[in-house]
């Protein structure tokens, strides 16, 4: 079952903060909105409560950042996934280069940009989070 967010960048710190303290390892944030409605905002906001130490910028041209990182509630170490599909054309360059095979591992939390691009090929445990930049 899909969960469903909703945000604007006023409720980032807060919404990341209560996301993050639901986390348990394996999920998928589906991260949906137009440029500049918030995506890598949220994603750094996660990454704080998540004590990655790195500095979080958008992998347009990386296509992936991995950082160590640990879940609030259980200190559970785990690797957050950071993915920006921008420049990506379709569902089959993502799948050749095998980003598909770590999603959903039980060590890992998977924040990806421009989900919007492969939202039928996501897991159905997907959780959506839209931006919605009309609001800000």
């Amino acid at each position: 079952m899909k969960k469903y967010f909703s945000l604007t960048l006023k409720e980032i710190p807060k919404i990341a903060k209560d996301i993050a303290h639901q986390l348990h390892g394996g999920e998928i944030l589906a991260l949906i909105g137009d440029l500049g409605s918030g995506k890598t905002a949220f994603t750094k906001a996660l990454a704080r409560h998540l004590k990655i130490k790195g500095r979080i910028t958008s992998p347009t041209f990386m296509l992936m950042n991995i950082f160590p990182a640990r879940l609030p509630k259980t200190r559970k170490g785990i690797l957050f996934l950071h993915l920006d599909l921008y420049r990506t054309k379709n569902f089959s360059e993502i799948k050749a280069l095998g980003l598909t095979e770590l999603w959903g591992k039980k060590n890992t939390i998977t924040a990806i940009e421009w989900a919007d691009k492969i939202k039928n090929h996501l897991p159905k445990k997907t959780w959506i989070i839209k931006f919605d930049d009309k609001k800000n």
